[in-house]
């Protein structure tokens, strides 16, 4: 596959991707500004270390209200647009299994994790396929088929129906030139993972390296022998949002080190 270094594949590509200022979505903009694209990131605020320079909307991208103003802001700041790669997600709910999960939990999950895709999608699609060309990425989970009922089973529901949303779009807008496609992450190494390791390390009097075994334990074992980086990750994506990915849509690419067990 081919780096940064080697292509500028993407110049004259306009690119949003949300939840882009850390961790996957933050490797996925700077994957793709490599590749010559513009790029318009999203997050509820600026972080402080994000460059002035770099196009940005703050924004709740959980709220309708959210998802309008980052359709506006790609029209006004970008003209328009060819990718789009939707990253933000995620999961707060406490453990404890399916009874602590109450009413606001399966909304906060479905609100983080399926809306902004379906709001967005239909705010942005009309211009994709005016053109006639464009790329959707959803960034889904294996646990959308290896859910953990611990604490994320409504964080699963959601991440399964983001996938089963995603390739009935994938159906109805392809013949029209909008290629979407889905990326399956498992354990990925972001700086917000490696915190956390370093908690479990600290609670069960180990190294980090202890800790590391015990989050792969487990999920079932990750035979690789390590998670992901989000630069694996954001290589992956960059591959199939560019030209030589023209044939591949409505399928979904998982990069979990093997994780999931079966097929």
């Amino acid at each position: 596959m081919a780096t940064g270094s080697d292509t500028r594949e993407l110049a004259g590509y306009r690119a949003l991707v949300t939840g882009g200022t850390q961790g996957i979505g933050a490797a996925v903009a700077a994957r793709l500004r490599e590749a010559g694209a513009t790029v318009l990131t999203t997050a509820r605020k600026r972080p402080d270390a994000l460059a002035s320079d770099r196009l940005f909307v703050a924004a709740d991208v959980a709220t309708a209200e959210g998802c309008a103003a980052v359709a506006s802001a790609v029209m006004e700041q970008l003209g328009g647009i060819d990718i789009v790669v939707h990253v933000v997600g995620g999961s707060s709910a406490p453990g404890g299994g399916f009874a602590v999960l109450d009413e606001g939990e399966w909304h906060r999950a479905l609100s983080q994790n399926l809306f902004p895709a379906v709001r967005l999608d239909r705010a942005l699609l009309p211009k994709m396929l005016e053109q006639g060309a464009g790329v959707i990425v959803h960034i889904t989970s294996i646990q959308r088929q290896l859910p953990l009922p611990e604490s994320t089973i409504a964080y699963a529901a959601a991440k399964a129906a983001l996938s089963n949303y995603s390739k009935g779009l994938s159906k109805e807008v392809s013949p029209k030139g909008v290629r979407v496609v889905r990326v399956s992450p498992g354990w990925v190494e972001t700086d917000g993972a490696v915190g956390l390791i370093e908690e479990i390390a600290r609670e069960n009097s180990t190294d980090y390296e202890g800790a590391r075994k015990i989050v792969m334990a487990s999920l079932g074992g990750i035979p690789l022998g390590r998670p992901a980086k989000p630069r694996e990750v954001a290589d992956l994506v960059a591959f199939l949002a560019s030209p030589r990915a023209a044939s591949i849509t409505g399928t979904e690419y998982v990069i979990d080190g093997g994780t999931v067990p079966t097929a």
